[in-house]
């Protein structure tokens, strides 16, 4: 059974950090490229930030980039997300998401918000 498992949402505020955990399950994590997507409400769900199997390649979404940073254990079977200097507009709640060329996983989701 796949099991992709977020925690570590809450309340923040503007100007705090946060750190999003992604339990994985039922599949092979070193295989498959990890994201991070977030939907605030009214709007489309985004993509925040990918990393490859072996970590080598981060990339961001120009929001986020130089205040996220994503990470992975793969003997943890684990990604995770460092949000730092949170704003308002990160509001949102977060998806974690396991993707291969074949197969593709979302776990529930983790409410962010920022407000003070």
């Amino acid at each position: 059974q796949v099991q992709l498992v977020e925690s570590g949402g809450g309340l923040v505020q503007p100007g705090g950090s946060l750190r999003l955990s992604c339990v994985a399950s039922g599949f092979t994590f070193s295989s498959y490229v990890m994201k991070w997507y977030r939907q605030a409400p009214g709007k489309e769900r985004e993509l925040v930030a990918g990393l490859t199997r072996t970590s080598a390649i981060p990339n961001y979404a120009a929001s986020v980039k130089g205040r996220f940073t994503i990470s992975r254990d793969n003997a943890k079977n684990t990604a995770y997300l460092h949000m730092n200097t949170l704003k308002p507009e990160d509001t949102a709640v977060y998806y974690c998401n396991a993707n291969s060329y074949d197969n593709d996983y979302w776990g529930q989701g983790t409410q962010v918000t920022v407000s003070s």
